[in-house]
């Protein structure tokens, strides 16, 4: 049986993570999830079949792009997400070597879209 491919799913926002984390299950994703910094470091110190990983910036300092260098240099592609379109944070997440930024409200049809693409589905 195939393995199923994994995916980190980062968010201070407990609900909004939950709720994340339920929609890529239901696709067929392993999903791993993290809350805080603390919680993305071990998970990804102790998890080294991730294939992505969704981080929604929002409620994080910028120790965030500590972790996105981390992913960046196991490469690890990521996808920032992000409460509003900011050159700011736009420029951090390319700088940082995101794969993409999505703002919010996603649809639930794009987010898909994002992930098979960036998982050659």
């Amino acid at each position: 049986m195939k393995e199923k491919a994994k995916i980190l799913v980062v968010g201070s926002n407990r609900t909004n993570l939950q709720l994340l984390t339920q929609q890529l299950d239901r696709e067929g994703y392993e999903t791993l999830s993290a809350a805080s910094l603390e919680e993305f470091d071990t998970v990804i110190r102790g998890n080294k079949k991730i294939v992505l990983c969704l981080l929604d910036v929002s409620g994080f300092d910028q120790r965030i792009w500590e972790r996105c260098e981390q992913l960046r240099k196991d490469k690890v592609p990521f996808i920032v997400i992000s409460p509003q379109r900011s050159p700011t944070i736009q420029r951090d997440s390319m700088k940082h070597g995101a794969s993409a930024l999505l703002v919010k409200p996603i649809g639930i049809r794009d987010l898909k879209e994002f992930v098979n693409t960036l998982l050659g589905e």
